[in-house]
């Protein structure tokens, strides 16, 4: 007897089926994520330099914005990333 897990499993299957990736295909993906973290990583360490400048300048609103800019621009990233990685599935499947 199959558990309620299996069954569900089977009709997402059946719904939508899996798609095994080349490793080709796996190695695009995988260098949009490292592209994408460099960026990620590029801007971050720029906007904590200027954080830091701010808060030891006693500006403390402004290291405030810097950090909600910083929170802005990685989410941004983050959904290009998964928008570009998602255009590529896409192109596979087809």
């Amino acid at each position: 007897m199959k558990s309620a897990y299996e069954l569900a499993m089977e009709r997402l299957e059946k719904r939508a089926p899996s798609v095994a990736l080349t490793a080709e295909q796996k190695a695009k993906i995988a260098e949009v994520d490292s592209t994408f973290k460099a960026r990620i990583a590029e801007r971050e360490l720029f906007l904590k330099g200027e954080i830091s400048k701010t808060q030891a300048a006693g500006n403390l609103e402004e290291a405030d914005l810097l950090q909600k800019q910083l929170t802005i621009d990685i989410r941004r990233l983050q959904e290009e990333a998964e928008a570009k990685k998602e255009k590529l599935r896409a192109s596979f499947s087809a």
